[in-house]
Order: C-alpha cells, then sequence, then structure tokens
C-alpha cells in the first residue's frame, strides 16, 4: 500500500512541478513579448506627414523618432475616423527618417514601399 502511494504522491508532486514551470515560461515569454517587440510601447517621435484613405475611413500619421545614441526610426500610426479616433500601430521601420505614404484603395496602403493590408496587417523591422 505504501509503494501506491509513493507513487501517486511522486505523480502529483511531477504535475505540480509542470504547471508552475509552464506557468513561469508563460510569464517570461510575455514579459519579454512586451519589453521587446509590442507596438503599443513605441515612441511616439516628431510629426511627419499623414494620409486619408480615399474613403475616408483611416488616416495614416507617421512620426520619426531620432534617439541619441541609434539611427533614426519611422512609426506609422493608423486612426479609425470613424470609431472615435482610435489608433493602432501598423508600421516600424529602423533607419530610417522619411515616411511616404500612398493608398493603393480603401484598404490598402504604402508606406516607404511596404504595402499592408489595413487595418490588420502590420511591418515592424524587428519582425523581418
Amino acid at each position: 500500500m505504501a509503494l501506491v502511494d509513493k507513487k501517486a504522491r511522486r505523480k502529483k508532486f511531477i504535475r505540480i512541478l509542470l504547471m508552475v514551470s509552464a506557468l513561469f515560461l508563460g510569464v517570461v515569454g510575455y514579459a519579454i513579448y512586451w519589453a521587446f517587440f509590442d507596438m503599443n510601447r513605441l515612441p511616439k517621435g516628431e510629426y511627419l506627414t499623414e494620409a486619408i484613405s480615399p474613403d475616408g475611413t483611416y488616416t495614416v500619421k507617421s512620426y520619426v523618432n531620432s534617439p541619441s545614441l541609434s539611427a533614426d526610426a519611422v512609426r506609422g500610426e493608423i486612426i479609425f475616423n470613424k470609431k472615435n479616433g482610435k489608433t493602432k500601430n501598423i508600421y516600424w521601420n529602423y533607419r530610417e527618417s522619411r515616411a511616404t505614404i500612398e493608398w493603393l484603395d480603401h484598404q490598402t496602403v504604402v508606406i516607404n514601399g511596404h504595402k499592408l493590408q489595413v487595418p490588420n496587417e502590420k511591418f515592424d523591422w524587428r519582425r523581418e
């Protein structure tokens, strides 16, 4: 009887250890994503230019971030004109200081040569 009890306790211990390890790895993974890859944490930057979609649904604004120790970077955000001005970052590219924005149709925008289907696609140089 004692042998069965030891095996049951060992299985329970291993199960708890695996759950705690998975939780720990999940928290660490999210922290790394949040600190290094979350586009909502990008610096604001200085305003460059903007372009409104042909049907007026979206506006894309671009900003340049000029940090003192590294190269310039351009950030682009989409503004949902019909949803109370809600914004979302859709473009982040390193070693750029200018932005050219061109709408091809109601949902396709080209920012510095990168074609995006808005509102869902994003370009982030850190993921290329």
